[in-house]
């Protein structure tokens, strides 16, 4: 059966459609939301509109996809994201994830950006062992494994990354380990981070950043946002990225005083 794509509030109609020749600005952004349904709870559908609605304001076009079980993925990707859900939406995703994988690792592999938020950054890892011992395998992307808990790890987070301070606000049982070499997305400055232990937060490689920040987490890092639009430009155009001029300031002085509140 056929999955309608999920509403994206402040999204135009037909946003999923190719712009009309001579209408495509400095270039169109295929951008791809993997499981817009299962795997976007706490406001990750936001990073979505945030992307579509700061590539809009560069002066590329977007064309926004959503992938569903079972449907074909989109022939065309320069921007991937994916969000969080229960365990039940990750197994529900499981075998789909699966069918794709090959797909995903070679846009990987070819530079393509992707940001995957809690539940997806745990599969594009290598395993997830749900709190009851189902063991999920993951794609690989990230050397990560992570292990499910009772206990949740709740609040908000202030990280030190390459894109600056990063703010959010982390929800999630399971508890994540980078393997040797794996960088982290970030350096936990407040909150719990990948485990609550070890001080870092999410992973990074290449242009894939997995990370446990919800909010949605772009609307309130600019910079973050930028630099996947960035790097999406260069995969769509084959040129350099051509920024717009763009007033963040709101953003920009909402960032700083979550930072002020959470350090002093």
């Amino acid at each position: 059966m056929t999955q309608l794509d999920v509403p994206i509030l402040g999204e135009p109609a037909g946003s999923a459609l190719p712009a009309d020749a001579g209408h495509e600005g400095k270039g169109e952004i295929h951008l791809v939301h993997l499981y817009p349904r299962e795997m976007s709870i706490y406001g990750d559908l936001g990073n979505t509109r945030c992307l579509a609605a700061r590539i809009r304001r560069h002066g590329y076009v977007p064309v926004v996809h959503q992938h569903h079980p079972g449907q074909p993925f989109p022939e065309q990707a320069h921007l991937v994201v994916g969000g969080g859900g229960q365990d039940s939406g990750q197994s529900t995703v499981e075998d789909d994830l699966a069918r794709i994988a090959d797909r995903l690792r070679g846009l990987a592999a070819d530079g393509t950006p992707m940001l995957m938020i809690c539940g997806m950054y745990q599969l594009f890892g290598n395993t997830f062992v749900t709190v009851d011992g189902r063991s999920l395998p993951g794609l690989g992307i990230l050397d990560v494994t992570t292990q499910g808990n009772a206990k949740r790890m709740i609040g908000p987070v202030v990280l030190a990354t390459d894109h600056g301070d990063v703010v959010g606000y982390e929800n999630h049982s399971g508890s994540t380990v980078l393997g040797a070499g794996q960088a982290p997305f970030g350096r936990v400055r407040h909150g719990m981070g990948n485990n609550g232990t070890d001080g870092t937060e999410g992973a990074v490689a290449g242009h894939v950043i997995g990370s446990y920040l919800h909010g949605p987490v772009l609307p309130a890092n600019p910079r973050l946002a930028d630099a996947l639009i960035g790097w999406a430009a260069e995969q769509a155009t084959g040129r350099d990225f051509e920024p717009g001029q763009l007033d963040d300031e709101v953003a920009r002085q909402a960032q700083t005083r979550q930072v002020q509140r959470l350090l002093r």
